[in-house]
């Protein structure tokens, strides 16, 4: 086997270590599976339905059932039992998140009472994805109502079927995901995103070849403009999401014994430059469609016309851009900061280094330290979140000023997912296949 010490493992040994390891093998097995049957899911039909009069409003639906669409697979406009996808429980972390921030009590669970306290938040967020899945099952099957046909007996009985054949869907989408994290490669809600957003490129990409041998110049330059945007924008992912500030710490001399002395060792401490990876910007789209879910329970109410005004307004396909623009920029920023605070804690990092006698140079251990590094990562975090904003904003409005719509839905926020979530599952494997290489080593 070739292995390379000391350094990334190649892609010959990630592919030695993928026939030869058991382990490995069989993870990877199951997070292919798991995937294939996400997929299987989207084209069993919602029973009921007048599949070609729905097909039509879809073609209708303009931006919002395009984005909706590419996070769900397909499934939306297929009418699968699986159409809601991963995204109730999405935003039910997104949720129990935001109250873990909040609430004492939950905030404790996840910093203080371990493994344990982790795995009752997880069973929590389980419970809301499941009322907050049936919330937006309800509402798709008001949507799905004057397409239904005459076998499903009264409208009563039609939305509550509906409704839990599609909750039932979303729920096992959770578990299937959450099988891939446990047993599997990678984070499993991501790759179901990941896995859903690739479904789509076939069609897109075919489309966009259509429309440049049917289309006139000012078409062929529009797409010519788009792709080069869109590369660039892929490089641009690249590097902010390998990022990071690397600041110098120094270890002190220290004594063993009567005469053994430790010299000073130095080495550095990586700050990401996107501690958050791919979550802001996936949380973002799920939250930015939440006033949309809540305005269809509201119609009838006194601020229900509100309510429909303000959606209206954060479609991404409205006359009027800019509103939906600022919100998903300011949405994005916003989890960045969120996210950062969740990943690293700069007064326990500061108590940590203070403990194994090691300092940054030029900065006072204790209160200094964290003070210094919560600074650092606040300006790194800025960075880090104008970027993603600019990536989900930019290419859209090129997409627009080229008018190229054969990639509606599919912009730059689906490009940032691809690659964020294409470059984690890859470090994991290169984790796994190096934590193998010094098993090897120590039973030598």
């Amino acid at each position: 086997m070739l292995v390379t010490r000391g350094r990334n493992p190649s892609a010959s040994e990630v592919i030695t270590q993928l026939f030869l390891n058991k382990e490995l093998r069989g993870r990877v097995l199951v997070t292919l599976g798991m995937l294939l049957f996400v997929r299987l899911g989207i084209y069993i039909p919602v029973p009921g339905i007048d599949a070609d009069k729905f097909q039509k409003f879809i073609e209708q639906g303009g931006q919002l059932i395009g984005f909706l669409d590419i996070f769900t697979g397909g499934g939306i406009s297929t009418l699968g039992v699986f159409a809601l996808g991963i995204l109730p429980f999405i935003n039910a972390s997104i949720i129990i998140q935001l109250l873990t921030a909040a609430l004492p009590q939950l905030e404790d669970l996840q910093k203080n009472e371990g493994e344990a306290g982790r795995r009752k938040i997880a069973q929590i967020t389980r419970y809301v994805a499941l009322g907050w899945g049936f919330m937006q099952s309800l509402v798709f099957a008001t949507i799905l109502l004057p397409y239904a046909d005459n076998t499903m007996g009264s409208d009563a009985q039609f939305l509550m079927q509906t409704s839990i054949a599609l909750v039932t869907g979303s729920i096992i989408v959770m578990w299937l995901s959450e099988i891939i994290t446990e047993k599997g490669i990678g984070q499993g809600a991501s790759l179901v995103i990941f896995l859903n957003i690739v479904a789509t490129l076939p069609k897109a990409l075919s489309s966009t070849i259509e429309k440049a041998q049917t289309g006139d110049r000012n078409d062929v330059f529009g797409i010519i403009v788009l792709l080069v945007v869109f590369l660039i924008t892929i490089v641009g992912i690249i590097f902010v999401q390998e990022g990071a500030r690397k600041l110098p710490i120094v270890s002190a001399k220290r004594q063993i014994g009567g005469t053994a002395i430790l010299p000073t060792r130095q080495s550095y401490l990586p700050l990401k430059l996107n501690a958050g990876g791919v979550m802001p910007i996936i949380f973002a789209s799920a939250l930015i469609f939440l006033p949309i879910t809540i305005a269809n329970f509201a119609k009838d109410t006194k601020i229900g016309p509100f309510l429909l005004k303000v959606s209206g307004a954060l479609n991404p396909g409205a006359a009027n851009p800019w509103p939906y623009a600022i919100t998903f920029f300011a949405l994005i920023v916003g989890f960045s900061y969120f996210y950062a605070s969740l990943t690293i804690n700069p007064v326990d990092i500061s108590a940590n280094l203070k403990r194994g006698g090691v300092a940054i140079p030029g900065v006072r251990p204790g209160s200094a330290t964290a003070k210094y590094l919560s600074g650092v990562q606040n300006r790194l975090t800025l960075l880090g979140g104008l970027f993603l904003g600019s990536v989900a904003i930019v290419p859209a409005a090129v997409e627009r000023a080229t008018n190229v719509q054969t990639f509606q839905g599919l912009g730059a926020t689906s490009l940032l997912i691809l690659v964020g979530v294409a470059i984690d599952t890859a470090k994991q494997v290169q984790t796994y296949v190096i934590s193998q290489r010094y098993e090897g080593l120590v039973r030598q």
